[in-house]
């Protein structure tokens, strides 16, 4: 299950905004256990606890873009458009900040 945000960023100042969000969500959902690994400068892999499974997935760094993909299994996939709102909640969040200068790569 993809999902994509458009944005306007160099590309170092989106992996920062990428890993800015993802400490906030970590931050604030620390009971899912949420990790993240960079793999390459563009791309990294994440995961989560939920109900007792491991989601997956990875955050990948295009021009004008952030890709968020995540392996959703049948059983939790009602819950998917709450992980993807809140995940796009945090980009939107410090795209912003980095847009009105207060994020630096």
């Amino acid at each position: 299950m993809k999902h994509v945000m458009s944005h306007d960023l160099p590309e170092d100042l989106a992996r920062a905004v990428a890993e800015h969000a993802f400490a906030s969500y970590k931050e604030k959902y620390a009971k899912y256990q949420p990790t993240l690994t960079w793999r390459t400068d563009t791309r990294a892999e994440a995961s989560f606890q939920a109900k007792g499974i491991t989601l997956k997935g990875s955050i990948e760094l295009t021009p004008g873009q952030i890709a968020f993909d995540l392996d959703v299994p049948f059983v939790l996939r009602v819950f998917k458009s709450q992980a993807f709102d809140v995940m796009d909640r945090e980009l939107r969040t410090w795209v912003a900040k980095a847009k009105a200068g207060e994020l630096c790569a």
